[in-house]
């Protein structure tokens, strides 16, 4: 039996806490990026390209978390300098990253901007930045967002930049998994991308090319089911998946073991028992998902789980979406960050649960206005709180606040000297340092950069 009087005191203190109006407005003041010089005289003189050598994979942590912390992640940023273009999910056809808002930042498709800028998905030190940051915060991994591995609109590109992440997921010794929009598959048979009666048929590629591609990897979500055998999760997205239970079957068939589905909201017996949550905003009334409406969906989702035998919860700051202000529909509503009390309860909420695994929503939709990922508007205050909630916990986690400005500092660095290949070389090793736990270490080589 869950804990589900533990789950509704801490309902109640939420709800007696969310008494303030809800406001757009940013709740910390942002500040500058670091600005390091190098010691030149320590290293020597700048080559033509960059060279960085790959640590070796760190091995995951045994025996594995419990609950283990796995971000929800999206692969779908471009930028000129990486990609060649401003992708959609920076513009939305709207808006203008080459531009400057009111407050001197890019505009963009979104309330928040990334303390690096907009970035693209596919760029090394980006993604070196972010794996350090989840490693630092507590988390242990990612549940990637995934549109297939077609040639069809942004879909091959989305798939190269999640193995890309995977590499770098791989290497720091954390978990990953895939989120499948199975609805994209609707899309290529509209557009005629796909013949009709390929439907299954893609199915079935799809699933070999998970199989073949990812689901091998020690580092790949696994479940132990009751029989003893281990199975890789695979998450759909979209609540009903576009596949029924009797296509999953069908796409299931004849791979060696069987994905284990786990879907959204609602289970789909017998291939997905379980499911997982998501911010409930079909719940907003005028616009606004109030504390109430969060309550009773919390409520009811983690009584229906409470004897399931794999449990994926959620935790989420908010929803702040910016759809309408760009022309592409009408809001999805707007849950209130509550300056992180949110993410505080639904995360609370969650580990009261007793989970398997908490899906953190999400990493990087900034689009949809979830983002966890630092940002100028409310800085590290969301990885600050992953780390205080381990060290409640468990109070030898090591990580602080302070440790968490390092990912950007090297971020920084490879940028402004991305043709030295001897200062980042050093970069290299500050990398691995961190990576392995050794910021002491990582710190001493930093200090070659400063004045």
């Amino acid at each position: 039996m869950k804990a589900i009087s533990r789950l509704l005191v801490l309902l109640t203190v939420f709800l007696t806490a969310c008494t303030v109006p809800p406001s757009l407005a940013p709740t910390r003041q942002p500040t500058s990026q670091p600005t390091l010089t190098p010691l030149i005289q320590n290293v020597s003189q700048p080559t033509n390209q960059q060279t960085t050598q790959p640590t070796p994979p760190l091995p995951l942590l045994s025996p594995a978390p419990h609950p283990l912390l796995l971000a929800h992640y999206m692969p779908w940023y471009q930028t000129p300098s990486e990609s060649g273009y401003w992708g959609w999910h920076w513009t939305m056809d709207h808006f203008n990253p080459a531009e400057k808002d009111a407050n001197g930042r890019p505009e963009l498709a979104s309330h928040f901007t990334p303390l690096t800028g907009p970035y693209d998905s596919r760029d090394d030190a980006l993604l070196e930045y972010q794996v350090m940051l989840m490693k630092l915060s507590g988390i242990h991994g990612v549940i990637v967002d995934w549109y297939g591995m077609e040639d069809f609109w942004d879909y091959g590109t989305l798939n190269a930049s999640t193995n890309k992440l995977f590499t770098y997921i791989q290497r720091a010794g954390m978990y990953f998994a895939i989120c499948y929009e199975d609805r994209t598959v609707k899309n290529m048979l509209d557009n005629g991308h796909l013949p009709a009666d390929a439907r299954l048929t893609h199915g079935q590629e799809v699933m070999a090319y998970l199989q073949d591609t990812w689901f091998q990897s020690p580092n790949y979500l696994k479940y132990t089911d009751p029989t003893g055998e281990t199975r890789p999760v695979l998450f759909v997205f979209g609540n009903p998946p576009y596949f029924t239970r009797t296509d999953w079957a069908t796409l299931f068939d004849g791979l060696t073991p069987a994905p284990f589905l786990i879907t959204e909201d609602d289970p789909l017996p017998p291939v997905a028992p379980f499911s997982y949550p998501w911010p409930p905003m079909g719940l907003s009334l005028g616009g606004e998902l109030t504390p109430n409406a969060l309550n009773g969906y919390l409520t009811a989702f983690y009584h229906k789980a409470e004897n399931w035998d794999y449990l994926v919860a959620g935790a989420f700051p908010g929803f702040h979406d910016i759809y309408a202000e760009a022309g592409v529909g009408n809001s999805y509503g707007y849950l209130d960050a509550q300056n992180g009390d949110t993410f505080r309860l639904t995360l609370q909420t969650a580990l009261a649960a007793d989970p398997d695994v908490i899906q953190l929503i999400t990493w990087n939709d900034y689009g949809e206005g979830t983002t966890l990922e630092p940002t100028e508007e409310y800085r590290y205050q969301y990885l600050e709180i992953l780390q205080d909630t381990h060290r409640t916990l468990a109070p030898a986690f090591p990580y602080t606040p302070d440790d968490l400005t390092l990912p950007l500092q090297i971020y920084t660095l490879r940028k402004q000297f991305k043709t030295d290949a001897a200062l980042n070389l050093l970069l290299d090793e500050a990398v691995a340092a961190l990576l392995a736990g050794h910021l002491d270490e990582a710190r001493a080589i930093l200090t070659r950069f400063h004045p």
